[in-house]
């Protein structure tokens, strides 16, 4: 292989930071690379959708290390007919939509039935710990009226259109969808039924979320419009409740649980969020209460898959945009979650027996 090949290929084989698990080759974006007199490396990409240079530039520099301590990245952006032909052909090459037949993602609804028991919180760092474990993995803010995925995550970027379909942020290996992307800060959603279950259809079949592994949903608090519209999308959909101590908090999050039993969703296991706190003397102090989380899992019939502590750098991390297996790495919060995603891992799905084809 000639230094030229060489250097073609060291640049085929970055992984885009936008479409994980493709090659920027694979993805046909490498326009050229050369090599100039000087020394200097030029690598010319034509995207079609906009990269963050923050994402993009040090993975080229450290792919380009061996060869040259010089590179000039010349970026191009795609026309609209470029980008649409472009989004036809990968289209191709991907998998069904959520929720399609053929469509081989897991889904995750993380439920409570009520807020304040931080289920959100659980829904971030569950995603980020499934993709610490080499999954390809998305996360629906699917509380259209109290978003926070983004902000919890730290999205940098918007979403953007390629072709017919939406283009997802990407934040810790972990690609976000929420309402947070098309409301001004300075505005409120009021929406109805219609409206919202619009929305749940455009955020599982216009967005290209392109053969995930799992899709986590943040479902909103309650058994409304929204839930209702993501069990018709989703009859497949796996239902993790998150409840706290208080049996207050799990007298709620069973009617979540009943909800789903009701439209034949699979409940796969409890989380007990907040259950206790470490003091500076070693000693664990239930705050609020216990059990909770213990008698929710009885009642449904399904495992307590986890207890989360408190742990300041949950919320100060939540604040930032830091999730807690990198705000405190070895933390009993960030081993909890690691915990929690190896038993979401093993809980496949159930085989749903099709009723037989009777021919009268």
């Amino acid at each position: 292989m000639s230094n030229q090949e060489e250097l073609t290929q060291a640049v085929a084989s970055i992984e885009s930071p936008v479409f994980l698990g493709r090659t920027l080759g694979e993805l046909g974006l490498v326009k050229d690379v050369s090599r100039k007199l000087t020394g200097k490396v030029k690598v010319e990409l034509k995207l079609p959708v906009p990269h963050d240079p923050e994402d993009l530039d040090p993975l080229l520099k450290a792919a380009l290390e061996p060869y040259t301590h010089s590179a000039e990245i010349d970026v191009d952006i795609m026309d609209d007919d470029e980008t649409k032909a472009w989004m036809d052909d990968l289209k191709t090459r991907s998998g069904p939509p959520i929720g399609e037949p053929g469509n081989r993602t897991r889904v995750v609804a993380v439920a409570s039935g009520k807020g304040g028991v931080g289920k959100s919180s659980v829904s971030a760092n569950l995603a980020v710990a499934l993709a610490r474990k080499g999954h390809k993995v998305g996360i629906v803010d699917g509380d259209i009226w109290g978003f926070s995925i983004p902000a919890m995550l730290g999205v940098k970027t918007p979403p953007y259109m390629a072709g017919d379909r939406i283009i997802p942020p990407v934040a810790h290996r972990v690609k976000v969808m929420s309402m947070d992307y098309f409301v001004a800060d300075d505005k409120a959603v009021i929406w109805r039924g219609p409206m919202l279950h619009k929305a749940v259809e455009q955020f599982l079949k216009d967005v290209f979320w392109d053969d995930l592994d799992f899709l986590v949903i943040d479902m909103p608090p309650g058994t409304g419009d929204i839930s209702i519209s993501m069990s018709q999308f989703l009859p497949r959909a796996q239902v993790l409740l998150v409840t706290t101590p208080q049996l207050a908090a799990q007298r709620v999050a069973r009617r979540a649980a009943l909800m789903a039993k009701q439209v034949d969703q699979e409940v796969i296991g409890v989380v007990e969020n907040m259950s206790w706190f470490t003091g500076d003397d070693g000693k664990r102090y239930e705050l609020f209460g216990s059990g909770g989380g213990q008698e929710l899992a009885g009642e449904v019939g399904v495992d307590l898959m986890a207890q989360i502590p408190l742990v300041p750098a949950m919320g100060k991390g939540a604040d930032e945009g830091v999730p807690v297996a990198l705000a405190a790495p070895g933390s009993e919060a960030e081993e909890a979650f690691d915990r929690l995603a190896e038993a979401v891992v093993a809980k496949r799905p159930r085989i749903r027996q099709n009723p037989a084809l009777t021919i009268r």
